[in-house]
């Protein structure tokens, strides 16, 4: 357990302690480490950017030699080089050269013409042809170009070396796979992203069973190949198949979370980096799992919207630290989320629609609360080196975005019950609290219950639920001829307002419908208690189950609309447009309604 966690010097220690490097190589890795990150500091408070790179300027060089502490820059280049030979020492005693045996695809990598008509160019194309690749001509163009280009000249003699044995193989790897040509692009395009970075070619490279991990994860989705492209540190999780593929034990993960944020304390970047690689490997567990088809939708929005969970109460406890001025010792606020977030259906790249919510009598305690929901705002959405942790959404605040960013409970109870809108009750059907004070957390509940349960003019709400469904619709048109999984009629949005309708119409006399338990659950519900048919509830569940499960594949695919030929979903349409119908009438479900804004007030 001392190596599997995050935090390089306790692994570092561990190393030693159990001889795996020498203790003097714990030593000067250690020494080397912290002296890289101190400079890494100075070097971005410099500019406030994020930045590895060394000044050249003499005046800045100097600069940056005294508030590393030396006396001149002399000095401190000794100790730079110093630290930087040992480094290098070291990864090569490590990671050291593998045999040259020549792979058979070599000569398609060393070959420096950039021209496809001479003989060389095009026995290359034969070779890639022959082994699967329908544009060799393309595939020959882009590894003459990468293998002939500054990056690969500018790279370390080593690290030349390490690709020139790796592309061979990443190439071999992509013709196994179902789409070659694709496989190839993005694992060359991963290659280009790590190519100063000789770790993770070493790894690749010492590990085939990780390319081949890599090569199935680049097939499968440009999505996928993106994720992994901008974080390369995740290649590290391809080392255990096991442990990739095996279900997360949340207490554990966040145990060992709040151990390394404690241990990085003070330093307010290494604690957004560490948020953000948790974020990312675990999403990386998800997409593993879920490529290898052992992942249920259903299942994968759960663990997506629980690692949200996770990520937020670190958030606000980091954050609530960070205030200079605290009034309590533990803050009374709460995080509440709404939409994919509060319905437990969140995708690997849903915002957080959230609201900050408090119950505290304190004079200090709404200042000190806007200061908190600004900064948990701010460890969100900040782009590190490691990337951002989540887009968020705080207009489900009450008064939209011109209300205050934090509401106390008081204020949020009147709210609800005296000046709400109907679609500010709709979200209510999919919102809890899922970070902070659990007393809060409670309270809320009670509320959204009592609210979901007021009586309703069943004429007025069905109106006013066809109002917000046609103010939808004129936001979403789709003047193509593929069908919008989400906002056409007949189509996601439907079935959720038919829910939210059957929620917010019968909870006064049925509690059950009052639990937030997703729409594929709540039409169940709603079919025991005889308010729809058992047999139209069945075929918009599965209808609702297609959809989410094409929209899911979309994404991976790298869509920006999640739209499909009409033909794939004509009976789920039929099943959601029937149900609508006997619920609200025609008027709205079978012409085509949509769009999302809320009413402006």
């Amino acid at each position: 357990h001392a190596l599997q966690q995050q935090s390089t010097l306790p692994v570092l220690r561990a190393l030693g302690e159990r001889q795996c490097i020498t203790t003097a190589a714990a030593t000067e890795l250690r020494a080397a480490y912290l002296f890289l990150r101190k400079l890494e500091h100075r070097l971005q408070y410099r500019d406030d950017q994020q930045t590895q790179t060394l000044p050249v300027d003499p005046a800045t060089r100097a600069l940056l030699a005294e508030a590393m502490g030396y006396g001149d820059e002399t000095g401190f280049d000794a100790a730079l080089n110093q630290h930087r030979s040992a480094v290098s020492t070291h990864f090569e005693t490590i990671f050291g050269e593998a045999g040259d045996d020549e792979h058979p695809l070599c000569s398609l990598w060393h070959k420096r013409s950039d021209s496809i008509e001479e003989d060389s160019d095009k026995a290359a194309i034969e070779q890639l042809q022959t082994i699967g690749f329908a544009q060799a001509p393309e595939l020959c163009r882009r590894l003459s170009l990468f293998r002939n280009g500054s990056r690969y000249r500018q790279m370390p003699a080593a690290s030349q070396r390490r690709l020139d044995r790796l592309v061979p193989a990443a190439i071999a790897a992509a013709a196994t796979r179902s789409n070659p040509d694709a496989t190839a692009e993005r694992l060359l395009a991963l290659f280009e992203s790590i190519s100063r970075r000789e770790a993770y070619l070493a790894l690749l490279h010492e590990y085939p069973h990780a390319l081949d991990r890599v090569a199935d994860l680049m097939s499968a989705s440009p999505w996928v190949a993106q994720h992994i492209t901008r974080h390369p540190l995740l290649l590290d999780e391809l080392l255990d198949a096991r442990g990739l593929l095996a279900a997360p034990d949340w207490t554990a993960l966040h145990t060992t979370l709040r151990s390394e944020l404690n241990a990085a304390g003070g330093d307010i970047e290494r604690q957004m980096d560490l948020l953000r690689h948790f974020k990312n490997t675990r999403t990386l567990h998800c997409i593993a799992r879920d490529l290898a088809g052992t992942l249920p939708l259903e299942t994968l929005s759960d663990l997506l919207s629980d690692l949200a969970c996770v990520i937020l109460e670190e958030v606000l406890r980091l954050a609530w630290l960070g205030l200079r001025q605290r009034h309590c010792e533990s803050p009374r606020f709460a995080i509440v989320g709404y939409g994919k977030l509060g319905g437990k259906e969140l995708g690997y790249a849903s915002d957080l629609d959230i609201v900050f919510v408090y119950d505290d009598a304190s004079p200090e305690a709404t200042e000190n609360y806007a200061r908190l929901a600004q900064r948990i705002n701010y460890w969100l959405t900040s782009t590190t080196a490691a990337g951002v942790l989540y887009e968020t959404d705080l207009r489900l605040r009450p008064d939209g975005a011109g209300g205050l960013l934090v509401t106390s409970l008081e204020n949020m109870r009147d709210y609800q019950l005296q000046h709400a809108w109907l679609w500010e009750h709709q979200a209510l059907t999919r919102a809890r609290s899922v970070a902070g004070d659990a007393a809060i957390g409670q309270a809320f509940e009670e509320l959204r219950i009592c609210v979901l349960r007021e009586q309703r003019n069943a004429g007025e709400l069905r109106d006013g639920i066809l109002g917000m469904r046609r103010k939808m619709l004129d936001a979403h048109p789709n003047t193509s001829k593929l069908f919008d999984l989400k906002h056409d009629p007949g189509g996601i949005i439907d079935v959720e307002f038919m829910v939210q309708y059957l929620v917010l119409g019968h909870a006064q006399g049925h509690a059950a419908l009052t639990a937030n338990a997703g729409n594929l659950a709540l039409l169940k519900t709603a079919a025991g208690l005889q308010l729809i048919a058992s047999g139209s509830a069945e075929a918009v569940r599965s209808a609702y189950r297609q959809f989410r499960e094409l929209q899911h594949q979309l994404r991976l695919a790298g869509e920006k609309y999640a739209r499909v030929e009409p033909h794939r979903v004509t009976a789920s349409v039929i099943a959601v447009r029937e149900l609508w119908k006997s619920l609200l009438g025609d008027a709205v479900g079978s012409a085509g309604i949509e769009t999302g804004l809320p009413p402006k007030r």
